[in-house]
């Protein structure tokens, strides 16, 4: 388990806009650990982008006038890819009562998964404990 930081952009929900963003910060150097988007109202989409080096990201952005939010944690689990693996992660979290606000997961191929795992800010130094 890994605990990164991440930052979000939000864009207009529109074609080529999250594209936009990322072919500048592609231009900039900026290399990614992972990146998701998704639809916040009707109009716009935020992108949250985890860097492979936060700072260099934060540099960038301003630099291309990109705004991106305040500093969010998430955390990187990987493991042997089963029936439950993700499961396993969440009940290590709900038995010390921490509700998951996101979670992405992916099959990474040769027996192996990875997940994105986002809790409250107040919840961060609890979950760390949980997921140790």
């Amino acid at each position: 388990m890994a605990k990164l930081e991440y930052y979000s952009v939000v864009v207009p929900n529109k074609p080529g806009k999250g594209e936009h963003v990322l072919s500048a910060l592609k231009e900039a150097g900026v290399n990614f650990v992972a990146i998701w988007g998704y639809p916040v109202g009707k109009n716009k989409s935020k992108i949250d982008l985890v860097a492979e080096d936060p700072a260099g990201l934060k540099k960038a952005a301003k630099k291309l006038k990109i705004e991106i939010g305040k500093k969010q944690t998430a955390f990187h689990i990987t493991g042997e890819d089963h029936p439950g693996a993700v499961a396993e992660v969440l009940a290590k979290l709900a038995a010390k009562k921490i509700n998951t606000s996101a979670v992405q997961a992916l099959c990474a191929g040769n027996g192996r998964f990875g997940a994105l795992v986002q809790v409250a800010p107040d919840d961060v130094k609890k979950a760390a404990k949980a997921l140790a």
